[in-house]
């Protein structure tokens, strides 16, 4: 049993690496590809503020207002973070 766990981690590890040396350095998918992570998380936080309510809406006006002043990524999820949790506390 030990073994076929190994052998489940191996492979997925090798296919893993196998996979990263196919991925493009340069051209119009490599760029995509770079902004990928930045596209999700913007998806997820739009979705999240489509169905959220005053709070969760003023957490992220403070977020995306720290986000524009300093374009510190960061900063901006500190700020964000501080001030949803700040608001479900009554503070």
């Amino acid at each position: 049993m030990i073994a076929a766990l190994a052998a489940g981690t191996f492979a997925i590890r090798f296919a893993g690496a196998r996979l990263g040396q196919a991925i493009p350095t340069e051209g119009p998918m490599a760029r995509a590809l770079t902004a990928l992570p930045g596209c999700l998380i913007v998806a997820l936080v739009a979705t999240s503020m489509l169905n959220a309510g005053w709070r969760e809406a003023t957490a992220g006006a403070l977020a995306l207002a720290v986000a524009v002043a300093t374009r510190n990524l960061p900063a901006t999820m500190i700020v964000g973070i501080a001030a949803i949790w700040a608001l479900r506390q009554g503070l």
